[in-house]
């Protein structure tokens, strides 16, 4: 791929600060411009390629806020399934906190799982989230931000 502007978007509200500081550290070293984008206030670094929205509180107003305002070229990091599936419509790329990429070919499964797991939880036949963040989380997505960044030309 070539070069191409990119901005990364986090999905800020619930992404482990483990992620928001490698994403730090990318930035500075490559010159990437980093959009956070939360509907609570967060401290952010003072850097002028790292910025921070405050969107209206409410059920996914931060996750139509990046999705109406990434671009093509642009990384999302999130979490949220039906966000990454609107990512991916756009073309653009997106991973989760724990390196994990969205794409063409898995978020329909993604989002299958998704709604079978929420139904799951809403029967109580499931009462557990997800695993809690690791040092291997950590580690796959510093691994999968690196080789889509590199990928991209960076």
């Amino acid at each position: 791929m070539d070069k191409k502007a990119v901005k990364i978007w986090i999905d800020a509200d619930a992404c482990p600060k483990a992620v928001k500081e490698v994403v730090y550290k990318v930035c500075a070293r490559l010159k990437i411009p980093v959009v956070l984008v939360a509907n609570s206030y967060m401290n952010v670094p003072h850097d002028q390629l790292i910025s921070f929205v405050k969107v209206e509180s409410g059920a996914d107003v931060a996750d139509m806020h990046i999705a109406a305002n990434a671009d093509i070229n642009d990384l999302v990091i999130t979490a949220d399934i039906p966000l990454a599936s609107e990512i991916v419509k756009k073309g653009a790329l997106a991973i989760n906190p724990r390196g994990e990429l969205y794409d063409e070919d898995n978020i329909s499964e993604r989002l299958s799982m998704r709604d079978f797991m929420k139904d799951l939880r809403d029967n109580g036949l499931v009462t557990g989230g997800p695993d809690a963040y690791s040092a291997k989380d950590k580690i796959n997505f510093t691994n999968s931000l690196n080789k889509i960044l590199t990928k991209k030309g960076y």
